[in-house]
């Protein structure tokens, strides 16, 4: 496996699904603390205190990964917590690692398919941002071991070579 440097810049573990209906009513307001420090991933169930903890229907998409990347090529200073992905990681280009196995801070998870955005990330982050993220929503993962990610540098292990993290 090969080894890159990373940091992981954000966790969000959040019980309520806040995006639901349209997004000209604006998002569900949150009913405690979303992002965290650190947060315990559990192999086949996801991340404890996520809504999709341990829901059958999303066992191999219960972890969504993105890099904050692809946020930045949008605008400088905009909030990567409003996409609502799970991990928020600088330096790896999870949307080039659907099908792969890759390790982020001692947890082995599975890339299965793209985290594609929706007309929310127009309103919660830009207008515009729905069509600039197409391609760099990151991915939906099943962690296949457990253990616990924080907030810092990291290291991420990939089975082929890491790419650079396209800037566009």
């Amino acid at each position: 496996m090969y080894a890159r440097a990373v940091t992981i810049e954000l966790l969000l573990a959040s019980p309520l699904h806040r995006y639901y209906g349209r997004p000209a009513d604006g998002p569900t307001d949150a009913t405690g603390p979303e992002l965290h420090d650190s947060i315990e991933v559990r192999a086949g169930l996801g991340i404890v205190g996520d809504r999709y903890f341990g829901q059958r229907a999303h066992r191999t998409a219960s972890v969504t990964v993105m890099a904050v990347e692809s946020v930045e090529r949008i605008g400088i200073g905009l909030d990567p917590a409003e996409t609502r992905r799970n991990i928020i990681v600088r330096g790896l280009d999870i949307d080039a690692m659907r099908g792969e196995d890759f390790e982020l801070g001692g947890i082995l998870f599975r890339a299965h398919r793209p985290a594609n955005p929706c007309a929310w990330m127009d309103v919660a982050l830009a207008p515009g941002a729905f069509r600039a993220l197409r391609g760099r929503g990151g991915m939906r993962c099943e962690p296949l071991t457990s253990g616990t990610l924080h907030l810092g540098p990291a290291v991420a292990r990939t089975v082929r070579a890491p790419a650079a993290v396209p800037l566009f």
